[in-house]
């Protein structure tokens, strides 16, 4: 459930009046890394990648998200600087609502304190089971947990195709391996008709076998 859907009819008016606009095009930020956050976002429309630079000077895509998610809170909560970067895979619309108001609003409202903790909550848990599957598991496990995942989050269109266009580099930089190894694998899934392509979109044929993949079997 988004937090902001505890707020009172009076704190949804304040908010209203304060929050402002923002428009991302694909491929710019919405958030930088090591940069201060006086704010939280609430993405309206659009997908997003959320990535950490490694010690390798790579991005490493940590997460997804897409309308109705928010944004920046932990770091908002904790006083740290973004610990991931944002960027619009898509042009993107949210809205910006300032830190203050926030603040006041965490005070005022325990729904909202506690729904907001749960989420924080929620996405460690995540970061945590992230972190134990890219120490742990075969490339080929992590290609399969990643499509499932994809198409948990973004859904399909019309066709059956996960709905989100992302580059080769992008799905190698969720995996944790060279852009000539993600397409190497995504071409084996095809010959193995795990997976149906159609340009850069995927097309998840065996959602059973790929669980089975993801799990070492």
């Amino acid at each position: 459930m988004n937090a902001l859907k505890t707020l009172t009819p009076d704190q949804l008016k304040k908010i209203s009046e304060l929050k402002t606009s923002v428009k991302v095009k694909k491929g710019d930020n919405l958030l930088k890394e090591g940069n201060t956050v006086n704010g939280l976002f609430c993405v309206k429309d659009g997908k997003c990648k959320m990535t950490k630079l490694n010690s390798n000077g790579k991005d490493q895509i940590i997460k997804y998200s897409k309308g109705g998610d928010i944004l920046g809170h932990r770091s908002l909560l904790s006083e740290e600087p973004a610990g991931l970067t944002v960027t619009a895979l898509e042009d993107l619309r949210a809205c910006y609502i300032p830190k203050e108001e926030i603040l006041n609003t965490i005070r005022d409202n325990n729904n909202f304190s506690l729904h907001l903790m749960k989420n924080i909550s929620h996405q460690l848990n995540e970061a945590n089971s992230s972190i134990s599957e890219m120490a742990q598991k075969p490339v080929k496990e992590r290609l399969a947990i990643t499509l499932l995942r994809l198409e948990e989050i973004f859904g399909v269109d019309k066709d059956g195709f996960i709905d989100v266009l992302l580059t080769r580099e992008e799905i190698a930089n969720t995996i944790g391996t060279a852009t000539e190894s993600a397409i190497r694998l995504i071409s084996n899934f095809k010959k193995e008709q795990l997976i149906e392509l159609k340009g850069k979109y995927i097309r998840i044929l065996s959602k059973n076998k790929l669980r089975n993949i993801s799990e070492g079997y």
